[in-house]
């Protein structure tokens, strides 16, 4: 009996707990058509994704980096990366994608692993602001959005520029294609090309849109009656002399 209950305790339970533990993990699954994000996001993928910038490893290097590459500059641009320089408290840098400029000295960004949300650190941030602070207004130090706080963090943080996904050379990548105009030049040992055809040519094909004759051997067999049969005469047999002499003489 006390097996019996135990069971019966036991279905009731989970009967109970079901549908608590399936509205957990449907918290966590992405919508339908969508790509589940990694619990855990790192600055620096997510400005690659984002920015189309194809550069890897640490957000400290990639101002260095872009060098010779990437253009760079101090003026905010819609896609470009802020890269945000080695600080104590931020040793690897950061990157962030600039998602638009509000005016000549604040903009919006899309980055992740920046404030912590709901206690997690390496979550996605769209459109937050972020604004220059540098006494030279050129984007040399800015202060960002900070989630815990619901304003702008009181650090201002270093920043090396922005990197464009564009080459350094200016033009779009994989080289500018050209299409180059050849000019020939008439040769001199050669005569002039006439637009009209040669009296050779012309006869030559004259007669291709004249009525064809008909053929004599045609006409012939059209209007001829059947052919004779032809009679093939078969070889004369050798004479037997003992049926000859018998013909000759009687019996």
């Amino acid at each position: 009996m006390k097996c019996i209950a135990s069971i019966i305790a036991l279905m009731c339970a989970l009967a109970v707990s079901g549908p608590a533990a399936a509205s957990a993990s449907e918290a966590f699954e992405a919508p339908a058509g969508q790509v589940e994000l990694a619990p855990y996001l790192q600055c620096v993928p997510y400005a690659r994704e984002r920015s189309g910038v194809q550069i890897f490893g640490d957000a400290h290097t990639w101002w260095d980096q872009a060098e010779g590459r990437y253009r760079r500059g101090s003026t905010p641009r819609p896609g470009a990366v802020m890269a945000f320089r080695s600080t104590g408290s931020m040793v690897l840098g950061h990157v962030a994608a600039v998602a638009s400029v509000v005016d000549s000295r604040t903009v919006l960004l899309d980055h992740a692993n920046w404030s912590p949300i709901n206690g997690r650190r390496g979550q996605v941030e769209r459109g937050v602001k972020a604004v220059d602070v540098s006494p030279a207004n050129d984007w040399s130090q800015v202060r960002v959005w900070y989630a815990p706080i619901g304003a702008l963090g009181i650090t201002a943080f270093p920043v090396a520029g922005f990197i464009y996904p564009e080459p350094a050379g200016g033009g779009p990548f994989g080289g500018r294609r050209v299409l180059a105009r050849a000019d020939h030049a008439p040769a001199t040992d050669q005569p002039p090309i006439s637009p009209a055809p040669s009296r050779r040519f012309a006869s030559a094909f004259a007669s291709l849109g004249e009525p064809r004759a008909a053929m004599p051997a045609l006409a012939h067999g059209m209007t001829a009656g059947p052919r004779p049969r032809r009679t093939v005469a078969e070889p004369a047999r050798p004479r037997d002399p003992i049926t000859a002499a018998i013909a000759r003489y009687g019996s």
